[in-house]
């Protein structure tokens, strides 16, 4: 009944079947806010009980070219954790619990093992969070895709009760910067990163690089960090944050300063990962563009007081996440990197 429509490219029958795939995954995540049923039109859910005057925080976002890697390298169980974690950093930022998740996969034909790969991968990244995985949709879009990709997005719905949100208004001449390791590129730069590694370097996912002690693909698809057990027990004792993602340390800690506040980051204040080094010296690309682009090694900054700072480090470190003391607030606009 549906030759002509699998004719012009969408196979509808694929679809079912990677619908029946996933329910297992979307309703392992299910909390107990979840209400409604899977596969509804809509995804249903009650507010926390316990988090006086709410109000809901939510975030669309995606992973970039990443997902081209991803491709590359025929390894798709791990863009979806990338990005789930992406979107609580994002909500993180603002103090909100993740309640909620939606994802949106898009391709040019159904392949069923690819998008329950994707999809597990969402679902895993969920379960880590206690976040109901609410619902979706996957489209076959064959005249906008070319033959074997996907583009993959989500939407994250959190909660913050009203006072204890964070907007960066609270942050003080004298605060001190906190950096917390990232895991490699997270979600952002992958052009440039792409650019230098598949095209200018010809290099393989499966080639090894003696720099860096691993594979490309290992390299490119570590999953991206989600800061939220390292930071949700201190957010009391939290200034502001950052998520450091595209625009990098500069463009993403000046989104998180208040009036007549600037910031110093200390460039040698971490050890900045090979892998950067790596992407830096093989591309030709300069300290001010790569601070630009990439995370350098930070994928968030914390601004806290200093008489915070043992315990919001200590938190970290109970969460196995690396921080370092990398600046101060001081008096002025914008971000500086001193050299």
């Amino acid at each position: 009944m549906t030759e002509r429509y699998r004719a012009a490219g969408v196979d509808l029958d694929a679809a079912e079947t990677a619908k029946r795939r996933i329910v297992t995954a979307v309703q392992s995540t299910r909390t107990g806010l979840a209400r409604g049923l899977v596969g509804a039109f809509g995804g249903m859910l009650r507010l926390p009980p316990d988090v006086h005057d709410p109000v809901l925080v939510m975030s669309t976002d995606g992973v970039g070219t990443k997902v081209l890697v991803a491709m590359r390298a025929g390894r798709h169980d791990t863009v979806g954790e990338d990005l789930v974690n992406h979107c609580v950093n994002d909500i993180l930022v603002h103090g909100a619990r993740p309640l909620a998740f939606l994802d949106y996969i898009a391709t040019a034909a159904m392949n069923v093992e690819t998008v329950a790969a994707l999809v597990d991968g969402v679902a895993r990244g969920c379960r880590a969070h206690g976040m109901t995985l609410v619902g979706g949709e996957t489209a076959q879009l064959p005249d906008l895709y070319r033959a074997g990709h996907y583009d993959l997005a989500g939407t994250i719905v959190g909660v913050v009760s009203e006072g204890a949100a964070l907007h960066g208004d609270r942050v003080c001449v004298g605060d001190v910067l906190v950096g917390y390791a990232s895991s490699g590129l997270h979600t952002n730069g992958y052009t440039l990163a792409r650019r230098i590694v598949f095209d200018e370097l010809e290099l393989a996912p499966d080639s090894v690089v003696p720099a860096l002690g691993t594979t490309v693909a290992d390299a490119l698809l570590a999953v991206h960090r989600s800061y939220w057990d390292a930071l949700h027990p201190v957010l009391g004792r939290v200034r502001a944050l950052a998520h450091i993602t595209g625009g990098g340390i500069p463009g993403n800690l000046s989104r998180s300063l208040s009036e007549g506040c600037g910031a110093v980051v200390r460039a040698d204040a971490w050890p900045v990962p090979p892998l950067f080094t790596f992407l830096g010296r093989a591309g030709g690309v300069s300290a001010d563009e790569m601070d630009r682009v990439f995370n350098m090694g930070l994928g968030m900054i914390a601004i806290v007081a200093r008489v915070d700072v043992g315990a919001v480090r200590a938190a970290a470190t109970d969460a196995g996440i690396d921080t370092w003391e990398v600046g101060e607030i001081v008096a002025g606009s914008g971000v500086r990197i001193a050299r």
